[in-house]
């Protein structure tokens, strides 16, 4: 019975609910990221590029030419598929560059919260046992 209520406590120590919530909360984030790029950002590449479709651009190292990656997969034809690492790389760099814009933003709005002026301060300690002397001084 001792092993499990070790096991219970460590499930329930903060830093795994901690990471728990971070792992979940992240899966939603990245659903979010994936969809800016995919679905806002991509689109406006392929405005930019033409409509190209980087996935689909190859290299067929038998040295024919086939009409799309899907014939030449078909074909039995070894592929270099560069397209699909171009892909990668902007997906990379666009996810990068959204993650930092909202880290950014994350950053300023706590700045924000820090710069917030302090409460006046009252008397020091000193300046209190100061008054409290004179007083007393005052008394005699």
């Amino acid at each position: 019975m001792g092993f499990f209520k070790d096991f219970k406590s460590f499930l329930m120590k903060g830093d795994i609910v901690n990471l728990a919530t971070a792992v979940v909360l992240g899966g939603a984030f990245s659903k979010i990221v994936n969809s800016m790029v995919a679905d806002v950002i991509m689109p406006l590449i392929g405005v930019i590029t033409g409509g190209t479709d980087f996935t689909k651009k190859f290299f067929a190292l038998d040295g024919n030419t086939y009409e799309s990656l899907k014939v030449a997969q078909e074909a039995g034809a070894a592929v270099i598929t560069y397209g699909n690492l171009i892909q990668v790389i902007i997906n990379f760099i666009i996810v990068g560059l959204f993650i930092f814009v909202l880290l950014k933003a994350y950053e300023k709005s706590k700045k924000k919260e820090e710069e917030k002026p302090a409460a006046p301060a009252g008397p020091s300690d000193n300046d209190l046992l100061k008054e409290i002397r004179d007083l007393l001084k005052d008394k005699k």
